[in-house]
């Protein structure tokens, strides 16, 4: 089985009539004496090759974490053709726009600044909108033929997912804390959605989307054009046990929505930026990343704009989690062997021309999901074993948990019917969705559900419970998911600790019991 070759964004979506089909979905900072040579006699320059016609690119310009930009980085910005759209002075990241073509070429030369580089190989604002996915969307008529038992929400007996990480006997105890916020850093979350609604945390939600927060209200939801990626991720850690519709990992936990999405559905370095500072800043205990930070798959430390992407969210990542956040992100779906010694990379960049190119994954990375603190999740099918097409490898896999597979591959025991994961979509319907995307979810669910149980814990103490809780899955050996008799992945590593499952499948029974 040859791994999906198509933009991924976390999560696999199915058409309704159609078969399986992907859809959607670190570097330590340089010291001060590390600084490059004093700004050229060239800065002053270079406003000159800015064209009438040139067309905007986003950036990122990296000083030192702690303090705001210099008077002369500010002024060698301006001279560069720069215009600064926000600051986070607490790590040192300074979001501009430009028309300059050599911008960041310019910038670089500047003393004070350690890196810098485009976000996005595209002009602001407009990409083209790309497909990402029809979930399939449960009919009235199948609403209605769910039998729950008592104490079930009327769909619960559809969740599959649930009994998998013992989540129904763990709501036997507790349903988590009102006190803990989860962050859904996605497209966008439907708050007027009846099983999201109870829930929500209007007061942590934000439109990130230009790198800079928009908190009028209302903004942090998806238009009915856009994905409803993240509502459904939303509701798989939250949806509220109130008689209506599924339940979420965390019934009674409070959600929020970071929108970091173009309409385009693309999750830019500012905008990923934006999101994990506001959440380290607005009190958020748990953050779900259940996408890719484009335009690049992998970004290479040895590309000078890609470097100082990976560095820009690795500062916020990494602050978020001193401030007490658990982040946790999505594998990918691609079925890669994210310890191989090389990686083809078909898709970058994707918001213009992709070309095949091939990665050391090592040096290469995916994210934020594989930057240092950054919880890493796989996922797994109806049958507990890892999903035909999420990502795997020993090092880089921390846990694992549903997902969901094409039910031909792994499918569920009554009363549940599909080998997907069902969750709440815009507008107060229900669909089913897969993916890593789905995965993310269950594990952020379990975190909260740590946190509950031990409110006073920090974020790497709320990490260390996750893994030691976690049961230890041992490798799928041989992993041949579609029957063929060819090995479709290979699993290494022993039960406690290997690349398909981590340290293991997530518990949130031990969560709230241990």
């Amino acid at each position: 089985m040859t791994a999906p070759q198509t933009r991924s964004r976390r999560v696999i979506a199915i058409p309704l009539g159609m078969a399986l089909a992907t859809a959607l979905a670190f570097l330590p900072n340089v010291s001060a004496s590390a600084a490059p040579a004093p700004d050229s006699a060239g800065v002053a320059d270079a406003a000159a090759k800015i064209s009438a016609e040139a067309t905007p690119l986003s950036y990122v310009v990296n000083v030192r974490a702690g303090h705001g930009p210099s008077s002369q980085v500010k002024k060698a910005i301006a001279r560069a053709g720069g215009t600064i759209v926000t600051s986070y002075d607490k790590i040192g990241v300074i979001v501009v726009h430009s028309s300059n073509a050599d911008f960041a070429k310019t910038i670089r030369k500047v003393r004070g600044v350690e890196s810098a580089g485009s976000t996005r190989t595209a002009p602001l604002p407009a990409q083209s909108t790309t497909d990402v996915g029809t979930p399939k969307v449960l009919t009235s008529e199948q609403v209605a033929d769910v039998e729950a038992a008592a104490g079930q929400d009327p769909l619960e007996p559809l969740q599959w997912d649930l009994p998998a990480i013992k989540a129904d006997k763990a709501h036997e105890k507790t349903l988590g804390s009102k006190k803990v916020t989860v962050a859904v850093i996605d497209t966008g979350v439907d708050d007027t959605h009846p099983d999201i609604a109870p829930n929500f945390d209007r007061d942590a939600s934000v439109n990130c989307v230009s790198g800079k927060p928009d908190t009028t209200d209302g903004a942090w939801r998806p238009s009915a054009a856009e994905s409803p990626h993240g509502t459904h991720v939303a509701g798989e850690i939250a949806a509220a046990k109130n008689g209506v519709g599924v339940t979420g990992v965390a019934p009674g936990v409070k959600v929020s929505g970071i929108k970091v999405s173009t309409t385009a559905g693309f999750f830019y370095t500012e905008a990923v930026v934006c999101g994990f500072m506001w959440a380290a800043t607005h009190g958020v205990d748990v953050t779900n990343n259940s996408y890719y930070t484009d335009p690049w798959y992998f970004n290479c430390k040895n590309d000078p704009d890609q470097k100082a992407l990976v560095e820009a969210i690795g500062r916020a990542t990494k602050y978020a989690e001193k401030k007490g956040t658990v982040n946790v992100a999505a594998a990918g779906n691609e079925n890669y062997d994210l310890s191989a010694d090389e990686i083809t990379d078909p898709v970058s960049p994707n918001d213009s021309t992709p070309s095949e190119r091939v990665i050391d994954p090592s040096e290469c990375l995916d994210i934020p999901t594989q930057l240092p603190g950054v919880v890493t999740v796989a996922a797994t099918g109806a049958k507990g074993i890892k999903s035909s097409f999420s990502n795997h490898g020993l090092g880089v896999i921390d846990i694992a948990a549903p997902g969901g597979d094409s039910t031909r591959f792994q499918t569920p025991a009554p009363p549940a019917t599909s080998g997907l994961i069902l969750g709440p979509l815009p507008g107060g319907t229900w669909g089913y969705m897969a993916g890593t995307s789905m995965a993310s979810p269950h594990v952020a669910g379990v975190a909260a559900l740590i946190k509950s149980t031990h409110p006073h814990a920090s974020a790497a103490k709320v990490k260390a419970l996750l893994y030691a809780e976690a049961d230890a899955t041992p490798c799928t050996k041989p992993y041949d998911i579609d029957g063929d008799g060819k090995v479709d992945a290979v699993c290494e590593g022993p039960k406690n600790y290997n690349g398909f499952y981590g340290w293991g499948t997530a518990d949130a029974l031990d969560a709230v019991t241990k």
